[in-house]
């Protein structure tokens, strides 16, 4: 299996509406049959500030299904919302 976790920094302008939005276009990723199990989540209230804001967690049972992922509509959509929203990313993804 691979874990796919993608974190994200949002811009200050329009934070919290973009976290929702965020919330809910990644809780749409998560139903693509391409994703064993997956999470969007936002960071808990009173956490560093130094802390992500977002994060995408999706399994795969394997890096053809990540790569797959990658490659879809669905992410490529998402990808381009993110992109006009966030202020830094991180991503790993590794074997468990």
């Amino acid at each position: 299996m691979i874990r796919h976790i993608c974190m994200f920094s949002l811009k200050e302008e329009n934070k919290e509406a973009n976290i929702a939005e965020f919330l809910r276009r990644g809780g749409e990723l998560c139903r693509l049959p391409v994703i064993r199990e997956g999470q969007a989540v936002r960071c808990t209230e009173g956490a560093p500030n130094a802390n992500y804001d977002v994060a995408l967690i999706f399994d795969f049972d394997s890096i053809e299904d990540l790569n797959a992922y990658q490659v879809c509509p669905e992410h490529i959509a998402f990808g381009e919302f993110a992109g006009g929203i966030r202020e830094d990313r991180a991503c790993i993804d590794y074997t468990f």
